[in-house]
């Protein structure tokens, strides 16, 4: 076959550092957002969605077939730190935890995504990052130690 062709979507959750709540104020988040989806164009990669709370951020792409995903999270959260650094009233030493969950999605659950990414406010009324975060692990299946998880 003499074309590659792919069509991988990806969920990418990371958390603030310490899940510390810097990303409190609502159009800060909606700045941030939009932003990340600018990275991810730059990166190659489709942005489909992009949502999160005060202390982390969902990302759903479409994965460009020339990078890799360590790649693509790296540079996200390396220029988001210095356009987030950059903004008034923002702490310099803003930094996202160090690791970051990734997910595969199926194309017959991408709306199902969507919309949990969009009901982000309303879901972390009842749950925590971190139950989120183990669930998310649970469900596909992919084994870790707590302590090494929160940083």
């Amino acid at each position: 076959m003499p074309q590659s062709l792919a069509r991988v979507y990806l969920h990418v959750v990371f958390s603030t550092k310490d899940r510390y709540p810097f990303l409190e104020p609502p159009a800060l988040r909606h700045e941030l957002h939009a932003y990340l989806g600018g990275v991810l164009k730059n990166l190659d990669c489709v942005p489909v969605e992009i949502g999160g709370v005060a202390d982390h951020v969902h990302l759903l792409l479409l994965h460009p077939r020339t990078k890799s995903i360590a790649e693509v999270v790296k540079e996200a959260k390396r220029i988001s730190t210095g356009w987030l650094q950059e903004q008034s009233g923002m702490p310099v030493h803003f930094h996202w935890q160090a690791g970051y969950g990734v997910f595969s999605v199926s194309q017959s659950k991408v709306e199902e995504v969507v919309e949990y990414i969009r009901g982000q406010e309303e879901h972390h009324r009842r749950v925590t990052f971190q139950d989120e975060y183990r669930e998310f692990l649970r469900k596909h299946a992919v084994e870790f130690d707590e302590k090494y998880v929160w940083d």
